[in-house]
This record gives structure tokens, C-alpha cells and sequence, in this order.
């Protein structure tokens, strides 16, 4: 069978998708998107993430532009400034200067534009109080370069999304499985599904290619990240196999970017092997500067406080999958608990509580109890308690005379009762993927050159993230080159 009825087609349906869709139908072409998943877990990834997006700003005159504030949030806020020289220190300094200048300068100078383009098109953002604020002397202070996440998280962002393109006429077919690309050698011309059991040809005069990375697919990431990795948590969908990128290597596409890397964060130790929308991405755990992590052994293996949660969280997770039994605990005492992010506050959650350090050993599951006391007391000798603590800045509150340091936010464990939560790897996103130009986000093959029909934005495009990831920058990201992808593929679609 085949049908031709459209200009463009999409693959996936999560935000760089949806950028990509609305962007082709603004340039006059006939859209369809195909989404793997059934319509209630349709989304990819971005619905389960809690929103959170990085863009250059030069502070509330600009924010303005993509979100209403009120006079009280105005009054009572410090939102700062994060300008473009900001985005590109924070892209090169975590990803150790590999990341692909040209992209990352397409990235940081439409990040603003980008969301004022959203907001036209009717997505909603506000303040990421709960999330990326302290209060400071009665005002809250905003820290890590992030202030904004989408309105209702990741599910609002994909329903609002979906909503806005049915309103334009964009067809949306769930159950819709992208098999291969229809390619005469030449050009790419449409696509190969199988629909609801029944294998169809879909044609059309530009495909995009927006169906997320392979980290749900446990042979790939095994093959690509290393042995391990098969044991690793999948935070978000099920259906990010991989299919988008394999599709447009099979016809000779370029492979780019860290493909031994990944996005993996600590992830509750009993969340189910992929993500659950009814928890979304709260079994993460993300306040681990405002404590310690300590593996099996009770020793702490990474400086919980060499940066802001932003910087090293996308990284730390990998760290926890080469600890003994990939598993760790995070531990706090009640001068931080206060401040713990909201999920730690959630029902599915692996947590103990005790009033002493040694009765809290004794129910760290799978940790040597004499190790990790030994720990805490050399812990606690080396705070440096003469520097004041101040969670929303680089305080150097740090540590002494220990073989992992903590730099930052460093504050004894000696007030009970005492919080501990076990975690291990969740994987969010793999790195590696396909080459695209920056004109057109146009797919290019191995012999450099692009290929005429095809476009490719989102997770599956490699380049931009070596080794770690800027928090809020994927969303960021996808939202930039699908919008660019869309308008290219509209565009060479219907002249």
C-alpha cells in the first residue's frame, strides 16, 4: 500500500518533533506525524521530563517576552541574567570543549527567539520555582543558569504541543512505526511503516527525523557505551530504539558526536526498568550537593559539590553504574531537608531514616555499615565551617585533607534524625548521532554532502553533548533545530 498525501513527514513525536511539524505547516506544507507509541504514551521523551529549558537571556525584560509575571513574582524574585557568552561558557566548559562549535552557535543564539516563536504558537513557561530557586533573605534567588520550565512539566508541554498542531491540521498517527526510509539513492522520498500490524508506504518530498537516541535499547547501548550499561534504568520511553538513526545510516548517513556517551542521572534503586508517567521524572534524585553519596563499600566517590546540580548530574549517574552492585545512598541531615527537592518527597521512593549514624548504617541496604561510619566522622572532621553556606552561589564551603573532596556546600552530618535514599543509573538520552548542517539541519552523509529529502533534529542528532550535559539544554535543543528542520523541510517541500 501507499499513500502521498503529504509534504512532509515527521518521525517521533515528543517536542523536537512537534517544533518541527508546526514549523513545515507555518511554511505552507501538508504535515504528518508518526508516533510509535500508542496516544497515552505518546511523547517520547519529553514527557517525562519536568520541563526545564536553558536559554540566553539578559534578564526580566527579556523573560517577558516568554512568560507573564505578576507584580509579586517581579517584587519578590531575582531571576538574574544568563547571556549567551554564559551558554557558551557552560557548553564547552561540561563538555570539555569536543562539543561542535557551529551547532552550539545556533543552539545559544536562537534560544531566545525560539521560545518567543513557541509562545506565538501558544506553549506556556513559568518561573522553575520549586526546582532551580532558594529563598534568600526573603526573595527567591534562582541558581545554574536555569529560571523557566514548560507549563505542567513534560506531559503539558507534549499535550499542549499536540493540541496546537491538530488546531493547524497536522495529522498525528499513533501505533505508527517508522521501519525504513524510502530512498532511490538519490533523495529520500518517504518512509516504510508498519501501522497497527499492516506494513504501509508513506511519501512525501521531506522527511524529518526527530525519534530520540537508542537508550532504551539494551543491545545498543551495551554495543555503544560499554559493558554495563544493559543494567542501567530507562527515566523516559520505551520506544527510543534507535529506529530514527539506524534508519538514515542504513542510507548512508553520517555518524556524529560522543556515541560512547550518555545522559544518565541517579534514579531511585526499585524504579521499574523504564519510566512510569504516573511518577514522571521524580524518582530522580537530584539534591546530592546539599549531602554525600556513598557506595557500597561506604566511601564517597564523587565531589557532590564540584559544581551546580545542573553540571555534573547528567554525569554522576554513569558514575553510580561503576560502584559495586550499581547502587549508592544519598545522606542528609535536617539542616538540608528543608531544602530537598520535591521528589524526595514523593510515595515510591527507597528511603531510610535513623537518629544516629550508626543506627543508620545498619539499614543501608547492601552498604559495609564500619566503612560508611568510618566516612562520615572523617566527613565531618574536614567540613570547613568557617565559610558560609549559601546554596544558591559556588559558596567553597568545602572540605580538607580528604581523597574525594567536596568543594562546595559542605556542612557536617550531625544533626538527627538522618535521611538516607538508595539509587542507582537511569539513563535519559545517548549523545551519539547523525551529522546535520546548520542552514537547514539537513542530514549530511560520509561523503560530507547533505541528503537531498532529509532533516534530522532532537536526540538522535550527535555533536552538541560530549562526556555531560548543561541541565534544561535538550528541550532547549530540540525546540532550536526542530523549528530549523521544520522550515527547511516546509520549505524545499513545496517550492
Amino acid at each position: 500500500m501507499a499513500k502521498n498525501d503529504y509534504d512532509v513527514i515527521v518521525v517521533g513525536a515528543g517536542n523536537a518533533a512537534l517544533c518541527a511539524a508546526l514549523a513545515a505547516e507555518e511554511n505552507g506544507a501538508k504535515v504528518a506525524v508518526l508516533e510509535r507509541a500508542p496516544e497515552d504514551l505518546s511523547g517520547g521523551n519529553s514527557r517525562f521530563t519536568a520541563g526545564a529549558i536553558r536559554f540566553a537571556h539578559n534578564g526580566l525584560q527579556d523573560l517577558q517576552t516568554v512568560l507573564d509575571l505578576n507584580p509579586e513574582e517581579i517584587e519578590n524574585t531575582d531571576f538574574g541574567v544568563y547571556t549567551t557568552d554564559d551558554f557558551y561558557d557552560d557548553m564547552y566548559r561540561v563538555t570539555n570543549y569536543r562539543c561542535d562549535a557551529d551547532l552550539v552557535e545556533v543552539l545559544v543564539t536562537k534560544s531566545l527567539e525560539t521560545l518567543q516563536w513557541m509562545k506565538e504558537k501558544g506553549v506556556r513557561f513559568q518561573p522553575s520555582y520549586g526546582r532551580q530557586a532558594f529563598k534568600v533573605d526573603g526573595k527567591f534567588r534562582f541558581w545554574g543558569g536555569l529560571c523557566l520550565e514548560t507549563w505542567g512539566g513534560g506531559p503539558g508541554l507534549v499535550e499542549t504541543e499536540h493540541g496546537i498542531a491538530r488546531k493547524n491540521g497536522i495529522e498525528i498517527m499513533f501505533d505508527t512505526r517508522a521501519l525504513t526510509l524510502l530512498y532511490d539513492d538519490e533523495k529520500v522520498y518517504g518512509v516504510k511503516v508498519k501501522q497497527k500490524g499492516k506494513a504501509l508506504e508513506m511519501r512525501a518530498k521531506a522527511v524529518v527525523l526527530a525519534a530520540g537516541g537508542f537508550e532504551a535499547n539494551s543491545e545498543m547501548r551495551t554495543r555503544y557505551l560499554g559493558p554495563g550499561w544493559e543494567l542501567a534504568k530507562v527515566r523516559g520511553t520505551q520506544y527510543n530504539t534507535g529506529d530514527g538513526i539506524r534508519m538514515a545510516l542504513d542510507i548512508g548517513a553520517m555518524p556524529y558526536g560522543n556515541w560512547s556517551g550518555c545522559h544518565s542521572v541517579g534514579w531511585d534503586f526499585n524504579a521499574p526498568p523504564f519510566g512510569d508517567l504516573a511518577v514522571g521524572d521524580n524518582f530522580q534524585k537530584h539534591s546530592y550537593p546539599l549531602g554525600i553519596i556513598v557506595n557500597a563499600e561506604g566511601k564517597r566517590f564523587v565531589d557532590e559539590g564540584a559544581d551546580f546540580r545542573n553540571y555534573t548530574y547528567a554525569k554522576y549517574g554513569g558514575e553510580v553504574l561503576r560502584q559495586p552492585g550499581q547502587l549508592a545512598w544519598q545522606i542528609f541531615d535536617q539542616k538540608v531537608v528543608d531544602k530537598l527537592r520535591d521528589e524526595y518527597r514523593i510515595r515510591q521512593i527507597t528511603k531510610v531514616t535513623a537518629n544516629t549514624i550508626e543506627a543508620l548504617a545498619g539499614k543501608l541496604d547492601g552498604v559495609e555499615a564500619a566503612g560508611f561510619i568510618e566516612t562520615v566522622e572523617a566527613f565531618n572532621a574536614a567540613v570547613m565551617e568557617d565559610v558560609p553556606f549559601d546554596p544558591t552561589v559556588l559558596d567553597g564551603r568545602g572540605t580538607k585533607g580528604l581523597e574525594v573532596p567536596k568543594s562546595n556546600w559542605a556542612n557536617k552530618l550531625d544533626e538527627p534524625p538522618f535521611e538516607a535514599y538508595q539509587i542507582t543509573c537511569g539513563i535519559t538520552f545517548t549523545f551519539g548521532g547523525l551529522k546535520i548542517d546548520t542552514q537547514s539541519a539537513q542530514v549530511i552523509d560520509t561523503d560530507q554532502l547533505p541528503i537531498p529529502g532529509l532533516y534530522a533534529a532532537g536526540e538522535l542528532v550527535g555533536g552538541i553533548f560530549y562526556f555531560n550535559y548543561p541541565g534544561g539544554t535538550g528541550l532547549m535543543a530540540g525546540s532550536v533545530f526542530g523549528r530549523l528542520a521544520g522550515a527547511a523541510a516546509g520549505e524545499a517541500a513545496v517550492k
